[in-house]
């Protein structure tokens, strides 16, 4: 009998083939989210669990999934939505898809960027709605990034890709992190000196609103604020009051706070460009974070082994 994997988002074609090579996995064919009670439901008596960062792993999803749970491989690098305490103390390994999506999330927050400095999106709904224009010399002016200071908010893979990506353009940079180290500048200096501050965060208790209204105030005024990491690391709110207030020039987001509902203010202003949580979102990338996810069911389910992505390895020292 091959071990049972329920898998909460329909995959590339690729990765559902892997699954189906090695398990008994059954792959809800649909992009929107589970409901809580059908993902409970399809969760029991499953030896493994691919989720996604939208779904919640908590206890109330290991109870129901029972005591053959082995493992879980989370869709994405960051863990915000699994209780990585409750499943070590269960031993339940957890394991994530960390490096492969660097270059793509990089990629996403330079093209946010220059689709908002540039004004890219912004004319791009000028044309839609047939409105009348002609090239003048003082049409639709954006700013260059040539000379301009970047500060990176988490300088981990990601954000360190982006300030390579940057320094193509000219741009110097900045880095600030939760902890002091050589080459890194205090937030609130990087606040006073970025004309584009990127957050590249995880989401922990220390970053939640790690951007409010304080902030803000303390940013340029000719500051761009790009945030790729994750919607609560920014009070959506006060980033609204600031961008009315003009305090500062614009902002890019591919996450959301109460994801996938908009702060209804954001929606409303030309200075602002939205994406739908594009930042992985590359056929290369996708599929190679599902072969990571593919990786860690075969390591635990089949091999009785530990993935090289496994977040919480003493899992395996619980059962044993």
């Amino acid at each position: 009998m091959r071990p049972r994997v329920h898998v909460t988002r329909r995959v590339p074609a690729r990765v559902r083939a892997a699954l189906d090579e090695s398990f008994a996995a059954d792959v809800r064919d649909s992009e929107l989210p589970p409901s809580r009670a059908e993902l409970l439901a399809a969760s029991a008596g499953c030896a493994g669990l691919v989720t996604t960062p939208a779904e919640r792993v908590d206890g109330e999803l290991l109870d129901a999934a029972g005591p053959g749970l082995a493992v879980i491989a989370n869709y994405g690098v960051g863990l915000d939505n699994v209780d990585v305490e409750v499943a070590t103390r269960r031993g339940v390994l957890v394991a994530n898809t960390p490096g492969v999506l660097t270059e793509a999330t990089a990629e996403l927050t330079i093209a946010l960027l220059l689709a908002l400095v540039r004004r890219v999106a912004e004319g791009d709904r000028l044309i839609r709605r047939r409105e009348p224009w002609t090239l003048a010399p003082t049409f639709m002016l954006g700013v260059g990034l040539q000379g301009r200071t970047l500060g990176i908010v988490g300088p981990g893979r990601i954000g360190s890709e982006v300030a390579r990506l940057a320094t193509a353009f000219g741009m110097h940079v900045l880095h600030a992190g939760r902890r002091p180290r050589p080459g890194r500048v205090p937030l609130g200096e990087l606040f006073e000196r970025a004309h584009v501050v990127s957050l590249h965060a995880p989401l922990t208790p220390e970053t939640h609103h790690l951007i409010g209204r304080d902030e803000l105030r303390a940013m340029r005024a000719d500051a761009v604020l790009v945030n790729v990491s994750r919607g609560p690391v920014v009070d959506e709110r006060a980033l609204v009051d600031a961008l009315r207030a003009g305090e500062i020039a614009g902002a890019a987001l591919d996450v959301y706070e109460r994801e996938p509902e908009v702060e209804a203010g954001l929606l409303e202003l030309e200075n602002v460009v939205l994406a739908p949580h594009l930042g992985s979102a590359t056929v290369e990338a996708r599929e190679a974070m599902g072969m990571l996810c593919v990786r860690a069911l075969r390591a635990v389910l089949l091999e009785g082994g530990q993935p090289p992505n496994a977040v919480n390895p003493d899992a395996l020292r619980t059962l044993s």
